[in-house]
């Protein structure tokens, strides 16, 4: 991958991960598709910023100080993985997936779910400060 002009990676297949995320949305045609779309909008409404990037074979990943989430999609549902999600406060209860892990949650949503639009955005901007924080510096003994 190179990095482009507009601050996004070029993608494995070639070309803005951008638009091989709208043609992997418009060739997945059903509820998936629109579920994936309705994330992606929401998660560029709570970070402006956010790097899109295409990942382990056609996976969207966005980024900002890291990975912040991505977005994969199966069967019977769309899963969105936080990378850092068992550091994260998630007061609405949305992580329902990956919950044993030390580092990761997920979401997985099935057809016909409604998101929870609000907590989601608070969801994405608290895993974006969670990577923009820097640790604090150790003092040296004198």
């Amino acid at each position: 991958m190179r990095k482009m002009d507009n601050g996004e990676t070029e993608g494995t297949e070639g070309g803005p991960p951008s638009q091989l995320i709208d043609a992997k949305i418009e060739a997945l045609g059903d509820w998936r598709g629109e579920t994936l779309a309705r994330i992606r909008a929401l998660i560029r409404q709570a970070d402006p910023d956010v790097v899109e990037e295409l990942k382990w074979r056609g996976v969207p990943v966005w980024s900002h100080a890291g990975i912040v989430t991505t977005g994969e999609t199966y069967k019977d549902a769309v899963k969105m993985t936080f990378a850092k999600g068992a550091a994260l406060e998630d007061p609405a209860g949305l992580f329902n997936s990956s919950l044993e892990g030390n580092t990761r949650r997920a979401i997985d949503f099935h057809e016909g779910d409604k998101i929870d639009e609000e907590a989601l955005k608070a969801l994405v901007r608290a895993a974006v400060a969670l990577n923009t924080a820097r640790p604090a510096r150790s003092r040296k003994k004198p």
